[in-house]
């Protein structure tokens, strides 16, 4: 979902972008503190159930990947370094949302089974990315699938933030699985794309 809307998001943020800097600011630094924020918003609230303040603090942040990545177009400081960085701690965020959630099931919010779904989203999330990654490093690529990144994200946090406002726990318990089931056949969905290209272009035997 925020990958669709990205064009929209970036212009709604380009006046802040444009302020950091004039103040000097560097993308890079947007990218370490925006990935801070969303740790400690989801390693702090989600673990004491307290997901909305968690959801809005994780929110606030996250959108300092739109932001870094603008900053160091409109500079032209673009790098594989830039990108790198990025996309590294852009893991670590989600990993941390994740894991914010499977604390809270496997303490106060005492559902054991949904923290290992968590858990799982978690590890199918990483491993979409690592796919995705690897098959580029061969020279195939693996991009897409149903479950991309921004829709894991833009639907785990909408969903956890309503199930505290209305009350309604089953709204982040369907997302959860939804999530996991999608994140899995996901993964399934590249390699079989990856499968596909290396049959179709076989090394040549040296």
């Amino acid at each position: 979902m925020l990958e669709r809307f990205r064009r929209f998001w970036t212009n709604l943020f380009k006046p802040v972008a444009h302020l950091l800097m004039k103040l000097g600011v560097s993308p890079d630094a947007v990218t370490i503190v925006g990935t801070m924020g969303v740790v400690a918003g989801a390693l702090v609230f989600f673990p004491r159930g307290e997901l909305l303040i968690g959801v809005l603090v994780v929110t606030a942040f996250v959108f300092s990947d739109l932001i870094d990545g603008y900053m160091a177009r409109t500079l032209g400081t673009s790098s594989k370094w830039g990108s790198f960085l990025d996309s590294t701690l852009d893991r670590l965020g989600d990993a941390a949302i994740f894991a914010g959630l499977a604390v809270w099931f496997f303490g106060g919010g005492d559902d054991t089974l949904l923290a290992y779904v968590a858990l799982w989203a978690l590890v199918m999330g990483s491993v979409t990315s690592y796919a995705r990654a690897k098959a580029e490093s061969l020279g195939m690529q693996a991009k897409g699938g149903i479950a991309e990144r921004a829709d894991r994200l833009v639907a785990v946090l909408v969903m956890t933030g309503l199930s505290e406002i209305f009350d309604y726990p089953m709204l982040l318990t369907v997302t959860l699985w939804a999530v996991a089931v999608m994140s899995t056949i996901t993964v399934a969905q590249r390699i079989m794309l990856v499968r596909r290209q290396a049959l179709s272009h076989p090394s040549t035997p040296g």
